[in-house]
């Protein structure tokens, strides 16, 4: 067997170090580790087997540091407000390239890469991660048959001992505070980012915390589903004191004093931190649709997912890897460039949430 050749940048980070774990148990992927930090790379190669190594910085990669490679994989982030310096390195080498992009003018941008992408031979996938690839196979396994889609309504909400990075915490911060376009009573308007604060009551996991988010996925949704009423996607901390905390620190933002949290992103990460101890390792994703099935009767359906044991983590890494073993096995996407919205069905996640212990159920719909 020829191996795929796989280049992993941010191979360090909380998603990175995870999506490496996987993609090193695949066989016939050849996984070469990239990141910023030598000394982080050599212990994280070491503790999966002596995996080779590169030291390289995604702000400043050039066509030559992709030489050599079948696919290139940006999990470092974060991507808010991100230049698309690998996708232009990966087409000028023409080596296909795979993001767990969440940055919504970054995925909205993809596009842009399409025609250069096709003349190179190569595919551009946006996104392979949580939301959408994740988030769009439930959806289109919740309304297989669904005459009209309504509403759409999805939430992701960490345990608090789960470990977070700074990209996370910077990507966040990016737009809390700030106007988030949103779909609701069939139109789109703005509402304050980390506003709309609520209890979500997640099914097998209990009341969380939930406030909205500016992420790709309001788009995406709209485009796809073309939901009559609405398409929100929030985000909670488990602990109040760091959820409510952010949606007080959101208030001088929306009066224009200081114009981003940003900034902030290494002392409150500081303070999560310390609280570590507190709450719990569970973590849960939610995603509820109403709408009519094909006799057009108002139905709903709910998929909620559960990971325990800090296991949540893993989650937002599982479609680049379902990517990577299409890449593997020959049925890699056609070139251009394109978000990873509809392109997994669910049953490729299913192996990969047994190994880890995660589980998932459904209610309704169909």
């Amino acid at each position: 067997m020829v191996e795929l050749r796989v280049l992993l940048i941010g191979a360090t980070g909380v998603f990175g170090s995870r999506l490496a774990e996987r993609a090193a148990r695949e066989d016939g992927i050849a996984l070469t580790l990239a990141a910023r930090d030598r000394a982080k790379l050599d212990a994280l190669a070491a503790r999966l087997g002596g995996l080779p190594v590169r030291t390289l910085d995604r702000a400043n990669i050039a066509a030559a540091d992709l030489a050599g490679f079948d696919v290139v994989v940006d999990a470092a982030g974060p991507f808010q407000a991100s230049a698309p310096t690998v996708i232009e390195a990966a087409i000028a080498s023409r080596v296909s390239y795979i993001d767990l992009a969440d940055g919504r003018d970054f995925v909205a941008g993809i596009a842009a890469h399409d025609a250069a992408a096709r003349a190179a031979g190569i595919s551009i996938t946006c996104g392979a991660s949580s939301i959408p690839a994740l988030s769009h196979a439930v959806l289109d396994d919740l309304t297989a048959g669904w005459s009209r889609i309504d509403r759409i309504a999805m939430g992701i909400f960490p345990g608090n001992r789960a470990p977070r990075g700074l990209a996370v915490v910077q990507a966040i911060l990016s737009y809390v505070g700030h106007p988030v376009r949103v779909w609701r009573g069939g139109r789109w308007t703005a509402v304050p980012g980390w506003g709309m604060t609520q209890r979500w009551a997640v099914p097998g996991v209990g009341k969380r915390w939930a406030s909205v988010c500016d992420t790709p996925e309001q788009d995406l949704l709209v485009a796809r589903y073309r939901p009559a009423d609405s398409a929100e996607f929030f985000a909670g901390m488990e602990l109040s004191i760091l959820h409510l905390g952010l949606a007080l620190l959101a208030l001088p933002v929306r009066w224009g004093l200081p114009r981003s949290l940003r900034p902030a992103a290494r002392p409150l990460l500081a303070i999560a931190r310390l609280l570590l101890p507190f709450g719990s390792d569970v973590g849960a994703m939610d995603i509820c649709v109403g709408g009519q099935d094909a006799g057009g009767k108002a139905t709903t359906a709910r998929w909620t997912l559960r990971a325990d044991g800090n296991r949540g983590p893993y989650v937002p890494t599982l479609a680049a890897l379902a990517m990577l073993r299409r890449f593997r096995d020959g049925q890699a996407p056609e070139p251009g460039a394109r978000a990873c919205a509809g392109m997994l069905s669910l049953a490729e996640f299913a192996a990969d949430f047994a190994a880890l212990g995660i589980t998932t159920g459904h209610d309704g719909g169909k």
